[in-house]
């Protein structure tokens, strides 16, 4: 069966039973938010050949991704999911049972945090297109910004970075990484596949921040590059940075398949490790890093420089600037 089979309305339907019957069927869902809380909105578009494709992904998995970079960039603001809205393109001969897959894998991540699929829009296209809106609720004086940081300030990454990349280098070419166990394997995909936005990260912070009695940090989630993320900070903030790439967490099982080189490329640079990169003072970011352990690292201080810089602790590389133009960019 096919979409052009059951119709709009018929599609429409299908895709109604992953949303709350009592929310959606009007033109807006509304929701009420509390007076001392903002309401954080932001949209992500994914497009078919550019951010996802059943060479590596498959719609369950497409759907999960693209839960996660919304509900990471929530993360990012120290915001509280509350809903999301989907919008999808799809040409009249799509498989239904892609649609519905795709809405699967959504709903399987949504629903880890108790997020419900409030609405959206559906249309023909002849490249399969979804664009997300995610809603969430953060407190006023706990929204975290890129534009706070300090010089003096340490920069947290709150997991491993590279691992995404390297799960989406396995996928692509099969003959990669032969000498991997199988439960290597297997996690690296899954990191690519299946990435957890680290929205359990933000209770850790309030406590460490409340007990300090300060509201001091800054940050954003890496889905771009864990480069790129230190660099937006960075430029909001007026700001640079020194990067020890010693420091970097990149996962232990890349001595086994990748130079040196490659390792460090694909840390900084690969993206899509949704985890968060946080600047804040030494004392919180050591509490914060003991706290939540798992790759979470201090990698760089923030300096009263303008440019960021990639050194070397041990002193064997040369310092190096980094930049932007070495992840991923769409033009």
């Amino acid at each position: 069966m096919k979409v052009k089979d059951i119709g709009e309305q018929g599609l429409l339907r299908i895709l109604q039973k992953f949303c709350p019957a009592e929310i959606v069927g009007d033109d807006c869902a509304v929701m009420a938010t509390n007076p001392n809380q903002s309401l954080a909105i932001t949209t992500d578009m994914l497009v078919d050949g550019v951010h996802f494709s059943d060479r590596t992904t498959g719609p369950y998995y497409a759907g999960w991704r693209a839960a996660a970079a919304n509900l990471s960039d929530l993360a990012a603001m120290g915001a509280k999911p509350l809903a999301v809205t989907v919008a999808l393109a799809v040409a009249a001969d799509t498989a239904v049972e892609w649609v519905e897959e795709f809405y699967r894998g959504m709903t399987a991540c949504l629903q880890e945090y108790d997020t419900p699929i409030v609405g959206g829009d559906v249309v023909r296209s002849p490249v399969v297109t979804v664009a997300i809106t995610a809603f969430g609720e953060v407190e006023c004086d706990r929204t975290i910004r890129r534009s706070n940081a300090r010089s003096g300030w340490v920069i947290v990454a709150t997991g491993v970075h590279g691992a995404s990349r390297a799960g989406l280098e396995l996928l692509l070419n099969p003959e990669f990484g032969q000498n991997l166990e199988k439960v290597d394997r297997a996690s690296l995909i899954l990191a690519h596949q299946r990435p957890k936005p680290r929205l359990d990260v933000l209770p850790v912070v309030w406590e460490i921040l409340d007990s300090a009695g300060e509201f001091s940090i800054a940050g954003m989630d890496s889905s771009d590059g864990l480069a790129d993320a230190i660099i937006q900070i960075c430029r909001a903030s007026g700001v640079g940075a020194k990067v020890d790439r010693t420091k970097l967490p990149i996962p232990d099982i890349f001595s086994e398949i990748v130079s040196t080189e490659k390792s460090l490329d694909w840390a900084l640079y690969g993206g899509e490790d949704f985890e968060l990169v946080l600047f804040l003072p030494m004392a919180n970011a050591e509490l914060l890093v003991e706290k939540i352990g798992n790759g979470a690292a201090i990698v760089g201080i923030a300096t009263d420089s303008s440019d960021i810089w990639l050194t070397d602790s041990s002193g064997i590389y040369p310092d190096a600037i980094l930049k932007l133009d070495r992840g991923f960019q769409h033009f």
